[in-house]
């Protein structure tokens, strides 16, 4: 399809999909911090400084996103920032409030880094698609994407096994392996999934 013929979207759409790709997120976020895993990127930056400090994991996770805005506000344009900014800080916010209306009082290893590597990679699609991101990492691989047309879900796995290899000593060996399959899911999801002319609408 020529660029041309792309569907815009409008603030409607925008608005719905920041929304519902934030919560479903979130709630993949849920899954993995009360099994005590980790997960790639800035998220998972911001989970090692929780478990290792017990600060509020939303607030970290937002303000280590804060340098990020920088290079996405000078590559990716204002629109891309703003709704970047908007999705970081609703997930931030769903993360700790979800435990409030949902209680999960047991959850499986393995199912929570296969179910919450799933969520978030369904929830990030919907983010690209309608121009937003989780920050951090995100920006770095879609501008990697556009600029050069690396694939975004492979850069991302090369970026999170970084992560996952810098918390040896905080993990144990079951919620390493639990952790890596979780971050193996998500970007396996967003490879197969976001790919440059697959999903033509802006």
């Amino acid at each position: 399809m020529n660029p041309s013929d792309a569907i815009r979207h409008n603030y409607l759409d925008d608005l719905q999909a920041i929304l519902t790709g934030s919560l479903i997120v979130a709630i993949g976020l849920v899954f993995i911090k009360q099994a005590g895993l980790l997960t790639g990127g800035t998220t998972g930056l911001a989970f090692l400084i929780h478990y290792s400090t017990g600060f509020n994991f939303g607030l970290v996770l937002f303000l280590i996103n804060l340098p990020f805005y920088l290079l996405s506000l000078k590559r990716m344009g204002w629109d891309f920032t703003l709704k970047t900014v908007a999705t970081v800080l609703m997930v931030s916010l769903l993360t700790e409030s979800l435990p409030f209306v949902i209680d999960i009082s047991k959850i499986n290893l393995f199912f929570a880094a296969v179910g919450g590597g799933l969520l978030m990679g369904v929830g990030m699609l919907i983010l690209f698609r309608h121009r937003a991101s989780m920050g951090g990492f995100n920006i770095l691989v879609l501008y990697l994407q556009d600029r050069f047309g690396w694939r975004a879900g492979k850069v991302q796995m090369v970026l999170d096994c970084t992560i996952l290899t810098a918390a040896l000593s905080v993990l144990t060996t079951w919620l390493l392996i639990a952790s890596i399959l979780g971050a193996l899911i998500l970007n396996f999801t967003l490879a197969v999934n976001h790919r440059p002319g697959r999903y033509v609408a802006f």
